[in-house]
C-alpha cells in the first residue's frame, strides 16, 4: 500500500474540482464551483483519476494510483480508497469541525463522554479520542464501521476508548433514554437522506427535530458541546444556529456558526462544502 501526504485542494471551476489527496491528483464534481477555472488547462490533465456522474457513476484512470492509501489531515490519518459513488474515504471539509471538537474537550478538564452520531468513516470519533474522550460512534453501515476500525487502530486509538455501534440513529437513541445512559458531548452530522441497519428510511426534514430532542435527553446535567454539521441545500449556519437554540434553550452556553470550506492549495477560491453550527459550554 502506499503512505503519502495530506490533502489539498489544487483548483475548482466550471462544475469540478481539482484536489491532491496525498499525491494523487483526483478530477471530481463540483457542483458550487460555478466559477472560472484559475489554474492552466494543462494542470488539471496531470491528473491521476476523474469521476463523472455522466451516464452513470464511473471513474477514468489516467495514470496508475494504488486501489488504497493513507493520507493525514492535521495529525488524523486515514485510509483513502475511491468509491462508486465518488467519496474518498474522508470529508476534508469538516477539519473545522475536527479542531473544534479537539478544543472543547482540552478545554474542559474532565473526562467526557462523547456520542457521534451518523459516524461514517471516524474522523470526529477519532478526533476527539486522540484528546481522551470515551467515544460511542453510531452508523447504520457495517461497511462503514468496518473502515472506521482500521483508521482508530490506524491512529493507534486504544480500543477501550471507543465503542462501535451499527444501527439507525432514532432507534439507538430512544434505546438510551430507556437505559438513562448520558452523554457530554454529542457531534451529529445527518445526510440529507439515508437509510439505517434494516432498511429504515432517514428524510433530514421529517426526522431531524425528533433526533434533536432526543439527544437533548441523553445529554448530561453538565453538557460539554453539541456539534451539528449538515451538506443540505437550506440548511444554512442560521437555520442549524436556530434548531441549536431551540434545543438547548435554558442552558448556560453559546452558539457558534461557520461555513465548511475547501481550500489550503494552489488556488485562493475556496469551494463552499456544508454548514457547521455549535452549541458550547460557557467558558469552553
Amino acid at each position: 500500500m502506499s503512505k503519502s501526504g495530506s490533502y489539498r485542494l489544487l483548483d475548482s471551476g466550471h462544475g469540478r474540482k481539482l484536489e491532491d489527496v496525498g499525491g494523487f491528483i483526483i478530477d471530481r464534481p463540483c457542483g458550487q464551483a460555478v466559477w472560472e477555472k484559475t489554474l492552466k488547462d494543462s494542470r488539471w490533465q496531470e491528473v491521476h483519476a476523474i469521476f463523472s456522474r455522466e451516464g452513470g457513476n464511473s471513474w477514468s484512470y489516467r495514470k496508475n494510483m494504488p486501489a488504497e492509501w493513507i493520507i493525514d489531515l492535521d495529525g488524523l490519518k486515514f485510509y483513502i480508497s475511491p468509491t462508486d459513488f465518488g467519496h474518498l474515504g474522508v470529508f476534508p471539509e469538516h477539519r473545522y469541525s475536527w479542531g473544534w471538537v479537539r478544543e472543547r474537550i482540552k478545554n474542559a478538564n474532565r473526562p467526557l463522554r462523547v456520542l457521534n452520531l451518523f459516524s461514517y468513516s471516524g474522523a470526529a470519533t477519532i478526533a476527539a479520542a486522540k484528546e481522551g474522550a470515551d467515544v460511542t460512534h453510531v452508523d447504520a453501515s457495517q461497511k462503514i464501521n468496518d473502515l472506521a476500525k482500521r483508521n482508530i487502530k490506524l491512529n493507534e486509538i486504544s480500543q477501550s476508548k471507543v465503542r462501535f455501534i451499527t444501527d439507525d440513529v432514532i432507534k439507538y437513541l430512544k434505546r438510551e433514554e430507556k437505559r438513562n445512559s448520558k452523554y457530554d458531548g454529542v457531534i451529529l452530522d445527518p445526510p440529507s437522506f439515508g437509510r439505517g441497519s434494516k432498511g429504515e428510511v432517514f428524510k433530514i426534514d421529517t426526522h431531524l427535530p425528533e433526533i434533536l430532542k432526543l439527544i437533548k435527553k441523553v445529554l448530561s446535567n453538565n453538557p460539554a458541546f453539541v456539534v451539528l454539521t449538515c451538506h443540505t441545500p437550506g440548511y444554512t449556519p442560521m437555520t442549524l444556529k436556530n434548531l441549536l437554540t431551540q434545543m438547548m434553550a435554558g442552558t448556560n452556553g453559546e452558539i457558534e456558526t461557520s461555513e465548511l470550506t475547501l481550500d489550503r492549495g494552489e488556488t485562493e477560491i475556496p469551494v463552499p462544502a456544508g454548514f457547521f453550527a455549535a452549541w458550547k459550554q460557557q467558558g469552553l
